[in-house]
């Protein structure tokens, strides 16, 4: 199973401003590769804070949100350890999933070693302060394997997750 993460961060290293911060921070190339990739990967996995930013379920994707108390029309709702969500995809005939946000789902995955593959877009912008990548310490050796312009002033950075 191919799982990869996907962020933008600000030049300083945010992925928001608080938890209820919108995306429309980031730009249009940005909001491209965001749908080229989860398009492509078929299954979505975010926290509800991330879901209700977004605020619908993302078109032609299986739309998963952790939860332990909210249910949301159009999604399917976990609780699932992350390595038992992943087998349950799996045998479901998925074979690459996008975790989309925000830093606790993101923390959740990357903690397990359940990552492959880190996409980051850098936006051209600075918060002072924010919401970093990851919630608690993560430690990961990565190797970049490429870089994309996205546009005039947004790059994209692929890292593959080196096992330990």
């Amino acid at each position: 199973m191919n799982v990869f993460l996907i962020a933008a961060l600000s030049a300083d290293g945010f992925i928001a401003r608080d938890a209820h911060h919108l995306a429309s921070w980031t730009s249009k190339e940005d909001k491209r590769f965001f749908v080229e990739k989860t398009a492509s990967a078929g299954v979505v996995v975010m926290g509800s804070h991330t879901y209700e930013t977004i605020g619908k379920p993302l078109k032609g994707r299986l739309n998963i949100v952790y939860s332990r108390s909210r249910s949301y029309e159009g999604v399917e709702v976990t609780q699932q350890e992350p390595a038992a969500l992943l087998k349950d995809l799996e045998q479901r005939g998925y074979h690459e999933v996008a975790i989309i946000g925000g830093a606790h789902v993101y923390t959740l995955f990357m903690s397990a070693g359940l990552i492959n593959t880190l996409y980051l877009t850098v936006e051209p912008l600075t918060f002072g302060q924010g919401l970093p990548l990851f919630n608690k310490p993560v430690e990961a050796n990565l190797r970049l394997k490429d870089t994309t312009r996205l546009g005039e002033n947004s790059i994209a950075l692929e890292y593959e997750v080196l096992a330990p």
